[in-house]
Parts: structure tokens; C-alpha cells; sequence
């Protein structure tokens, strides 16, 4: 839209952390319905309506086969590359942005924001130098995988800029269990498994999906989601899980 638009990347190269997203497929967006979406949030929803009418799952679905990735739709309305390879999503990003006239600064690594008069100004770079600009976009991820570049400068960005940051907990991330007996299981994969997580009698979570067993605990789609809503209790006491397997479909 005519702007001068430049990306700083601190890595050796853009979307390091994509190339081990769905184990490397890359599950780029889901094609249910918004109101399934809107459900799948674990709290405040409503923040998120601007953006999910804004740009919805199917505009990203259209924006990446028109970047010339072939997309297929699978169990759950999971959206993969057709290849299977997330690599193919990061070439598509890059023809977009090479197209778009994107200039890439690999290596430079943001250490703040400039603000004048109580708006973004531009940034200042780890190395000292400060680079001017009408507006900075924070796209730095969370504080997972801090090997993919995610060591959570984000949140000390908007610290800095008077944003209250909430303290971080883990979220979509594996079960441990205790019982022994896991190590046994450790590979096997469950399509068709109903689970029920409960805190004494109390049910936390219940949900139908895949999941597998490893040599610590439980992972999978179905227990990184039920991560997301039980994750702040989890970390401070053991919770009771119960599997239901159900009939091949």
C-alpha cells in the first residue's frame, strides 16, 4: 500500500520458528466455522472479534494459494500445506514479501522501542543503532522455544511501554504422569479417544480427539488443547485423567 515496510530479524533466517510447527507440517489456520472458533478460546473471546471478522480463516486459507501454497483440510478441519512440508508456507510468505518490496535485515536483533511523545518512533538495535519509522509492529512471539528466537522480548517491550503483562504459564505443552506404566505405551497413537480431566470430582475439561502416549506422560491435539484450560491448575496439584476409547469411526 505504498509503505516502506522492513523486517528485523535476530535470527539467521525469517520464520525459524515455523519449520517445527505441526511437527513440521505446519498447521497453518482451522476451517470451522467462527463460532467454533470463537468457543475454542480459552478466555476473553470478545478481544479477538475485530480480528477473527477482520481477517478470517478463510482469507488465510485464499492468502496462501494465492502465494502458491496448495492447501488440503484434514481431521478436526486442520489446515496443512498439501505437501506436508512447512517449509512450503515459508516460501510463500517470502514470494509475498519479496513482492510486496519487504526489506529483510537478518541478524539485527530489536533491544527496545522509541517513543516520542507517547507513540512508536522507531527502534533501537542490540548493536546501539536507532532506526526511525511512522509505526513498529511487535511481532516477536511468546516465550516458548527460546532456541527458535522466542525468549519473550514482547512482553518486556510492552512492559516498557506501560502494558500490564500477566505472568506467563505454559500452554499447549504435554501431560507427565505419574504412574509408571506410561513408559510402556510410549509411541502409541489414539484416534479415537474421549478424555475427562477432573480435579477430585470436579470436571475441568472433557473432549473427543487424537492423542498419543510418551515416555513421560500424554501429548497429541487433544491434550495440548485441554492444556490451554487446565494449565494454571495442573502446575500447582496432580489432576485425575480418564481416557474413553471409543469405536473406530
Amino acid at each position: 500500500n505504498g509503505h516502506e515496510v522492513h523486517v528485523f530479524e535476530k535470527n539467521e533466517k525469517t520464520g525459524k520458528k515455523l519449520y517445527i510447527t505441526g511437527k513440521g507440517r505446519c498447521n497453518l489456520t482451522n476451517a470451522c466455522e467462527m463460532d467454533t472458533l470463537f468457543a475454542s478460546v480459552c478466555s476473553n473471546a470478545k478481544f479477538l472479534y475485530s480480528a477473527f471478522y477482520g481477517f478470517t480463516s478463510q482469507d488465510a486459507m485464499a492468502f496462501f494459494e494465492d502465494a502458491g501454497v496448495e492447501l488440503k483440510v484434514e481431521r478436526g478441519n486442520r489446515v496443512f500445506p498439501r505437501s506436508d512440508r512447512s517449509g512450503d508456507v515459508l516460501d510463500g510468505l517470502r514470494r509475498q514479501m519479496k513482492m510486496a518490496g519487504v526489506k529483510v535485515h537478518l541478524h539485527t536483533e530489536a533491544a527496545d522501542v522509541l517513543t516520542e511523545e507517547g507513540r512508536a518512533a522507531g527502534i533501537c538495535l542490540s548493536d546501539g543503532r536507532k532506526i526511525g519509522g511512522d509505526a513498529v509492529i511487535i511481532a516477536t512471539g511468546g516465550r516458548s522455544y527460546a532456541s527458535t528466537g522466542s525468549t519473550g522480548d514482547g512482553y518486556r517491550f510492552a512492559e516498557k511501554l506501560g502494558h500490564q503483562v500477566i505472568p506467563c504459564q505454559p500452554s499447549l505443552v504435554p501431560f507427565r504422569i505419574r504412574e509408571g506404566f506410561i513408559k510402556e505405551l510410549q509411541g502409541l497413537s489414539l484416534k479415537n479417544v474421549e478424555i475427562h480431566i477432573r480435579n477430585g470430582r470436579k470436571e475441568l475439561y472433557r473432549e473427543f480427539g487424537e492423542m498419543l502416549f510418551t515416555h513421560f506422560g500424554v501429548s497429541g491435539p487433544l491434550i495440548l488443547t485441554a492444556s490451554s484450560f487446565v494449565g494454571t491448575l495442573a502446575a500447582r496439584q496432580e489432576l485425575t485423567l480418564v481416557l474413553d476409547l471409543k469405536p473406530a469411526l
